[in-house]
């Protein structure tokens, strides 16, 4: 079944406007519940409560606050809000041409297919080969639901690709966390997890490997349970020991890996290669950030 759009829009840029349609890029797969009384099994509703009377406040007659200071609150009315509102036109202003590696996926939001709607589809193509020869993707703003967002146009299999982004001051740096300083390492130690690095090693993501086991085991509990089973919880799972002697967790490592590899041939037949270990030595190094 074909994609449907949730929204139209205008990419921007210079005197260049191209139509497009907005389509949602994910559609998350985990497993709702919903919650019943426990007696009856009728779905519960959800009340607000008024935390000085204790009784329940009906929705048109509440209004929207900002806490100031602890437990003190301004009203703000909609219309106040209305008025402070920017354009909602549905246009992708772009600002500027970056390359990709320059934005840190950490301001990755949220993201978004972009299709060309009537009269768009070869301005839409020319922008998005244009970029991927030049191998930068566009920053711009998108004005929507009477906000600008951030957003990051990327090229992809032909087509354009929105993620919304996350502004500066809405992410945090490792300046905010305890990394309890500098740490050094012997060359034996930083060989070892180079080697366990190796061994686990891809040159591309393929995430058609990776399955959501927990999603999988919820929904064939679900279907047991509507079969008239009944679910036995499993042992529990084995608690990971602390790291005392690195190397030898490194090196414990390894001989799983290399076990797990031997076991498995290759679709050729053989077995899977094997990194090559490198030589040790006593000289210390210090681990610094990138």
């Amino acid at each position: 079944m074909a994609a449907r759009a949730t929204s139209s829009g205008t990419i921007s840029f210079g005197l260049v406007t191209i139509p497009i349609k907005i389509f949602t890029a994910t559609k998350p797969k985990s497993v709702r519940f919903s919650m019943l009384n426990g007696a009856d099994k009728s779905r519960v509703k959800q009340q607000y409560v008024s935390s000085s009377t204790g009784e329940v406040v009906a929705r048109d007659a509440m209004v929207k606050g900002y806490e100031y200071s602890r437990g003190q609150f301004v009203v703000i009315t909609d219309d106040e809000l209305k008025a402070l509102e920017k354009k909602s036109d549905r246009t992708i202003e772009i600002e500027e041409f970056v390359p990709i590696a320059q934005v840190d996926p950490i301001f990755y939001e949220k993201s978004n297919l972009l299709g060309p709607d009537k009269g768009g589809h070869k301005p839409y193509q020319l922008l998005a080969a244009a970029m991927l020869e030049a191998g930068r993707v566009a920053i711009g703003r998108f004005s929507t639901r009477g906000r600008e967002q951030l957003v990051l146009l990327r090229p992809v299999d032909g087509g354009l690709v929105m993620h919304g982004l996350y502004y500066a001051d809405e992410v945090r740096s490792f300046e905010d966390i305890e990394l309890q300083g500098d740490v050094e390492f012997k060359d034996g130690e930083v060989d070892l997890a180079h080697q366990l690095i190796d061994r686990l090693a891809s040159d591309d993501f393929k995430p058609e490997k990776f399955e959501d086991d927990y999603r999988r085991s919820v929904l064939e509990a679900i279907d047991r349970k509507v079969a008239g089973e009944e679910i036995v919880a499993p042992p529990g799972e084995e608690k990971h020991e602390q790291i005392i002697d690195l190397v030898a967790a490194l090196k414990e490592s390894l001989l799983r890996k290399k076990g797990a590899a031997e076991a498995t041939p290759t679709r050729r037949g053989r077995k899977a290669p094997q990194a090559k270990g490198k030589k040790t030595g006593t000289t210390k190094r210090k681990a610094t950030g990138s």
